[in-house]
């Protein structure tokens, strides 16, 4: 039998076989769709959960009943005056929304970084663009005397953007044999070097190190007031997040072949990296450095819907609110006095997360 007729044959075969269990064929097809469904089921219900203990959990713990009458008369037009009411509304509330806002900015951020630099080892912690945000911050208040949360934005976006120009160009100049650790190790020579120019701006500035001692690390805590200012930004950079995640696919066949798919390259690429710097700069206007969200919502993202970038956008962003939202509720537990910033929550376990996923995908030596 000759090559062409055992093709047919095998052809006929498999033609049958869809003929009597098409199945067969939408059984992939709907593993995945379940396997979808079922983790975005999951994670919803872990973010409303979270939510509602963020709105829970404080000095004063507040039963969950009395935070939905709570809602619900806000949502009517008729706010309880009762005290517990009042502080769910007007203080638990603002930093709720702040922390999903955050998360899911810097959850956006990460999958577009690692989608860019096709590197699953970073996000904007890790490159030293927050780094470069806050540097940017504090050089604008004591060199300047910046004051409002408007011009914190505008600081923050501009250092964000040289500091990932930098990085990127160092990574680019670095002869290391692995690319994707180049990239890492220049982003962490530049968040160190950041942080000196740092603490030599504000050792002997007493306003500028009173200002930032407590927003260094990241918190959500006493910045609700910086929505209404910085809500704008957020949200616009989340949106064009969502429209980069077609190119994000295109970029990861490679050059060559997204710009035969009619991909202007350099543009989409410069593209994205605006979109990833305006939504770290959002975020660390808003709350300060905040590490590892980005790194940990886009892995749990790839989790549940695979790397296809027109879903893992959105995903990444759901899970690093969720993330996000659950290292704040950790922090109030947290035995001892007082409570403990989201920042230093997300570095304890953005760390190990980040060994294991260096070692696993072989770019540290054993």
């Amino acid at each position: 039998m000759s090559t062409t007729q055992t093709a047919d044959a095998s052809e006929r075969k498999v033609a049958e076989e869809i003929a009597t269990d098409p199945r067969a064929v939408l059984g992939p097809v709907r593993s995945s769709m379940r396997r979808r469904l079922i983790g975005l089921t999951a994670l919803l219900l872990f973010l409303a959960v979270a939510a509602l203990l963020s709105l829970a959990i404080g000095a004063r713990e507040i039963a969950p009943d009395v935070v939905v009458r709570a809602l619900a008369a806000a949502l009517r037009g008729t706010p309880d005056g009762d005290f517990e009411a009042t502080v769910v509304i007007t203080e638990r509330l603002p930093r709720t929304i702040l922390g999903l806002l955050v998360g899911a900015c810097l959850g956006g951020a990460g999958v577009l970084m690692q989608g860019l630099t096709r590197n699953p080892l970073v996000d904007g912690g890790i490159l030293g663009v927050e780094m470069g945000a806050a540097c940017a911050v504090v050089a604008g208040i004591v060199l300047m005397g910046l004051t409002g949360v408007g011009a914190t934005f505008w600081f923050a976006l501009a250092g964000a953007g040289i500091a990932a120009a930098l990085v990127f160009s160092i990574s680019r100049l670095s002869r290391a044999a692995s690319t994707a650790m180049s990239l890492v190790v220049a982003g962490a020579a530049t968040a160190a070097m950041l942080a000196a120019v740092i603490n030599l701006l504000i050792v002997r500035d007493n306003t500028a190190f009173s200002r930032y001692r407590f927003w260094s690390v990241g918190q959500l805590a006493g910045r609700g007031e910086t929505i209404p200012e910085l809500w704008p930004f957020a949200v616009a950079g989340i949106v064009l997040a969502l429209l980069c995640g077609a190119t994000l696919n295109a970029l990861a066949l490679g050059e060559s072949t997204a710009a035969a798919l009619g991909v202007r390259v350099r543009r989409a690429q410069l593209g994205v990296a605006f979109v990833a710097v305006l939504l770290c700069a959002a975020a660390v206007a808003a709350a300060g450095p905040i590490g590892f969200i980005g790194l940990i919502g886009a892995h749990l993202g790839r989790l549940i819907v695979g790397a296809d970038q027109r879903l893992l956008v959105s995903f990444g962003m759901v899970c690093g609110a969720a993330v996000l939202l659950a290292a704040d509720v950790a922090g109030r537990i947290t035995p001892g006095n007082g409570e403990i910033a989201v920042g230093i929550m997300t570095a304890v376990v953005g760390t190990p997360v980040f060994v294991v996923l260096a070692r696993t995908r072989k770019l540290v030596e054993a």
